[in-house]
């Protein structure tokens, strides 16, 4: 388990939208590189960067047409290794987004296995034997060349997918992950780590890593298949971290990786915090956040000690945070992001708030996600300091509101939503009990206008986590004592014996006597 992982806070950059030094109305690995030191003293100390390979970019460069070339929108490999050695210079770790589960249709290996005659890339991708048969509960693609037979995608069409095997084999042309084929297929996907992490990358985060053997429903054989990419990523490069995209970390962690997300997708009730009609970061007190917590402590428990389950602010496959959590409720729910366990991670712009744009015309595949990818927002300068092209070339549009906020404007308020995350992960680099191993005790599970409050503990240090989103105080039974407050916003808690009141919109961290 890399050591540096123990108190990462994480940072994640979509390149495309970042900041353009090329005036091409496109973010840049430069524009990255000009941004460390923000990203610095904001307290982060490691960035998820999205695809930057080179791609098409029919699905936002999550169809790879090169996995071993930057795509040269963003400048070269050696741009990227140079950003890898600046972060470093900072203290920075730099995580790639890795797609193994399929390519673009551009991809050399594609442009191989579509010919009829048996090559070294005929089994690199799924195939039926016939081009009237499609791979079973899959999309696929139909006589896109002269080859008999129906390749199966993983999501988009552009995506055809990488043969890792079936686990459960019903068709004769359904591979075992034993096949000569798959095991190329996953011996190839190392070497692609392999080049980057030497190149000096930290790992990976992992796109879809739940989806590389088929018909697996229990995931018995991609987590058999990841925990083969382990043993040999333990022994070469032990200081490498893996963050699944899985979300099921009793799965994901089994086969190895280090973290997992509770992601908006799947069992977890992510979306009951932040992401519904009626969050539970909403002063309305109509949200619940029981359910979650419920989830949450399932899978840490099935987890283990050693495995990190991640709770993102957002990011790029999701609305914004702020299109359902308003005013003051974002900044207690940063309090509670940058005090859970795990190593956090804040989807760039929302340190400062950025909004979902509504109504976009879709860009690379981004359909109602776009308007969670519009451009960051830095200054009052022309595009809000993103590009120095013309309005009309930007990528994707930016926000067009007169109040729409900036980095510039709010690291110049005390009282600003970056300010908060900036003091927060001070606090949680300070206090053992706030980082990623800390325990966590709940004391209330945020019902319907109930506190979420939760112990916090690691090195013999014990702190109290509590939050009221709501208009109204509330109260909760506790039967610790409080001491003085480490942080509070919007007022001070109220202890009376085993009752503790807290203010409406209030947020605290205190230590126990």
């Amino acid at each position: 388990m890399p050591k540096w992982l123990d108190n990462a806070v994480f940072y994640e950059i979509y390149p495309q939208s970042f900041l353009d030094t090329n005036a091409d109305g496109i973010g840049d690995f430069q524009g990255i590189i000009n941004k460390l030191d923000y990203i610095r003293d904001l307290g982060f100390n490691a960035i998820w960067m999205n695809p930057c390979f080179l791609s098409p970019f029919g699905d936002a460069g999550y169809d790879v047409a090169d996995y071993y070339t930057a795509a040269p929108r963003y400048g070269t490999n050696e741009d990227l290794k140079r950003l890898f050695a600046e972060a470093h210079r900072r203290g920075i770790h730099v995580l790639l987004d890795l797609v193994p589960g399929h390519t673009s249709v551009e991809h050399p290996w594609f442009r191989e296995s579509m010919k009829p005659e048996r090559n070294a890339f005929t089994d690199r991708y799924v195939w039926t034997d016939s081009v009237w048969e499609a791979p079973e509960s899959m999309g696929c693609l139909r006589a896109v060349s002269q080859r008999d037979g129906s390749c199966a995608v993983n999501f988009f069409t552009c995506q055809p997918s990488l043969n890792y095997g079936y686990y459960n084999r019903t068709r004769p042309w359904q591979q075992s992950p034993e096949d000569e084929g798959p095991k190329a297929t996953l011996e190839a996907m190392m070497d692609v780590m392999r080049f980057w992490l030497t190149m000096g990358c930290d790992g990976f985060r992992v796109d879809m890593a739940m989806s590389l053997v088929k018909n697996d429903p229990d995931g018995l054989g991609t987590i058999a298949l990841w925990q083969k990419v382990f043993s040999v990523l333990e022994r070469e490069f032990p200081e490498a971290a893996m963050v699944s995209e899985w979300g099921e970390p009793e799965k994901s962690l089994r086969g190895g990786f280090h973290m997992d997300f509770l992601l908006h997708f799947g069992p977890s009730h992510y979306n009951d915090l932040f992401r519904c009609e009626e969050p539970f970061f909403s002063d309305r007190g109509l949200g619940d956040a029981s359910a979650f917590v419920e989830r949450y402590l399932e899978s840490r428990e099935k987890a283990g000690k050693d495995g990190l389950i991640c709770i993102p602010s957002g990011n790029h496959d999701m609305v914004r945070l702020a299109k359902h959590v308003e005013g003051d409720q974002k900044k207690l729910a940063f309090t509670f992001l940058l005090t859970m366990p795990g190593a956090p991670f804040v989807y760039y712009g929302d340190e400062i708030g950025m909004r979902y744009v509504e109504n976009l015309t879709s860009v690379e595949g981004g359909f109602d996600r776009t308007g969670a990818r519009s451009p960051m927002q830095w200054d009052s300068c022309v595009n809000a300091g993103f590009s120095a092209a013309p309005k009309e070339k930007l990528y994707i549009p930016q926000d067009p509101a007169a109040d729409r906020p900036t980095a510039a404007q709010q690291l110049t308020d005390p009282d600003s939503l970056l300010n908060l995350v900036k003091q927060l992960i001070s606090l949680r680099q300070a206090h053992p009990a706030l980082q990623n191993r800390g325990g966590i005790t709940f004391v209330s599970k945020g019902e319907p206008k109930q506190a979420l409050a939760y112990e916090r503990e690691q090195d013999g240090e014990k702190l109290l986590v509590a939050i009221n989103p709501f208009r109204e105080a509330v109260e909760f039974s506790y039967t610790g004592k409080l001491t003085e407050p480490v942080f509070t916003f919007g007022g001070k808690a109220f202890q009376n014996g085993e009752r503790i009141t807290l203010p409406s919109v209030s947020a605290g961290i205190y230590k126990l006597g």
